[in-house]
């Protein structure tokens, strides 16, 4: 392609290089292009770099219509988005070549090898005489500022919230620009559909469909709608799994299609609308996912390494069938495998069900909590790289404020808890949907003529437990006290 000469410096174009900030209002770098009054060149990389983290299929078919969204608003905007497949330094010299571009804007991203690789290209281009503007990322606060009193990370939650809620209050969000002034000139861009992003044989992504909405104006109707139904009760109703009780707005948020900016002013907008106790437990909520950005930025090893070394001694059993069994939900406990199918079926899973399936894995199993984490990056269209990581280790009790390691959750109890009339087992263990409420939980404990009248044949149309509860309670106690002899 023939390169474009260099343009004066005040009206050479500004490539703006979008990431997981993939949204037109409230984003920083985009603003920044537009107030300078120069034309823009959006981009977006897909990355090949071997330190690129690779997404798992459910993110893959949620990257494929967040992309297709945001081209749609960049178009509508006067400029639009530039697809390219590889190294990103390579490809940001291309396009300057291409446009006469010399000034690039983009908005910092935290996990610590990708801050790395942003650190050299910015050298590098710098080196070369270009302009590089980095601005805040998808996070309320820098993850190094806030400091203990003696000057290190934090490492419990609690004393955190209270360092973060003693700060100056979040900024207001930005506006989308009113329009982008286009770079004028012709400017190759990939084929989203050449990316092969969606699942093609089998296509598995039916009930991640009906159920998502990937973009910016999903993620906003979300928020309203959260705001509007479900934000009155949610201190309490919230750990209930069955019908809209959360926010869902994870997802929207790993892929940077709305910002914890825009969600904060939206909950102080209707701090009358709901008991402050509920809007402050959302809150805590939010500044959880900030908590976890904090310890991965500090501590770089959490999704690979036990934060608590004494878990490296911990006798893991080798995962094999009990895995596989777990990850088609067919353990045997409804309450794990109705959250295990919600995951395969629809990308997500309710939080309280993450943590009782989690403990499972664990604790029932003895299998490494580093499968779960897998698992879950693969399989989760929320999946982020921080929250997931510390979530499991909290779970493990090998984390930074971690539940200790015998609070085992017990999934009937659990079950019967939190789903007491069986709606969420019902629905997506269709198989048992005849039990009454009474054995719904404990299948095994039914009457042979109840589960012959609700058609369930353990073993058969429905598997028997893995293990049996109590002994594999007693089993984890055993391993767990075997590991603090070794580690003492």
């Amino acid at each position: 392609m023939t390169s474009t000469k260099k343009s004066d410096k005040a009206t050479a174009p500004v490539i703006v290089w979008f990431r997981n900030d993939l949204r037109v209002a409230d984003n920083r770098a985009l603003d920044a292009a537009a107030e300078s009054g120069r034309p823009v060149v959006p981009l977006f990389v897909l990355e090949d770099a071997e330190d690129a983290i690779p997404l798992g299929g459910a993110q893959r078919w949620w990257l494929h219509h967040s992309l297709a969204a945001l081209s749609k608003s960049l178009e509508e905007l006067g400029a639009p988005l530039i697809l390219r497949r590889g190294d990103p330094l390579a490809i940001l010299k291309e396009i300057a070549d291409e446009t006469g571009a010399d000034t690039v804007f983009w908005n910092r991203r935290y996990t610590p090898t990708l801050t790395k690789r942003d650190a050299e290209i910015k050298s590098d281009l710098r080196a070369a005489g270009w302009t590089v503007e980095s601005h805040e990322g998808p996070l309320l606060h820098e993850p190094t500022r806030l400091k203990t009193g003696s000057g290190g990370p934090y490492r419990v939650y609690t004393p955190f919230w209270r360092a973060f809620s003693e700060t100056p209050p979040p900024r207001p969000p930005l506006d989308a620009p009113d329009s982008l002034i286009a770079h004028d000139g012709d400017t190759a861009s990939d084929e989203l559909v050449d990316w092969s992003l969606l699942p093609t044989k089998p296509d598995w992504s039916g009930g991640i469909a009906d159920e998502w909405t990937p973009g910016e104006d999903g993620a906003a109707e979300r928020l309203e709608r959260f705001l509007d139904e479900a934000i009155d009760g949610y201190g309490d109703a919230r750990d209930c799994p069955d019908g809209e009780t959360t926010s869902k707005l994870s997802p929207h948020l790993a892929f940077g299609e709305i910002t914890p900016f825009q969600i904060w002013e939206a909950t102080e907008e209707r701090r009358g609308d709901a008991p402050s106790s509920d809007m402050t437990k959302f809150r805590k909520e939010l500044v959880w996912r900030e908590f976890s950005w904090h310890l991965l930025v500090n501590f770089p090893d959490l999704p690979t390494a036990n934060f608590n070394e004494d878990f490296d001694a911990f006798p893991w059993r080798e995962p094999g069938e009990d895995l596989t069994a777990w990850q088609k939900g067919r353990t045997g406990y409804p309450i794990v495998d109705a959250g295990m199918r919600q995951l395969w079926q629809t990308g997500w899973m309710h939080n309280r069900v993450r943590m009782i399936v989690a403990s499972f894995l664990i604790k029932h199993l003895l299998i490494d909590w580093r499968h779960g984490e897998s698992w879950f990056r693969d399989t989760l269209v929320d999946a982020d790289p921080a929250s997931n990581a510390a979530s499991w280790q909290w779970v493990a009790g090998s984390g930074a404020d971690a539940a200790p390691y015998f609070r085992i959750f017990n999934p009937i109890l659990q079950g019967e808890k939190f789903d007491p009339d069986g709606a969420y087992v019902r629905h997506f263990v269709p198989e048992l949907e005849a039990l009454p409420d009474k054995y719904l939980h404990k299948p095994w404990d039914a009457p042979e003529s109840v589960l012959s009248k609700a058609g369930v044949k353990l073993g058969d149309t429905y598997p028997r437990p893995l293990v049996e509860h109590a002994g594999a309670r007693e089993r984890a106690m055993v391993a767990y006290k075997d590991m603090k002899g070794k580690a003492a």
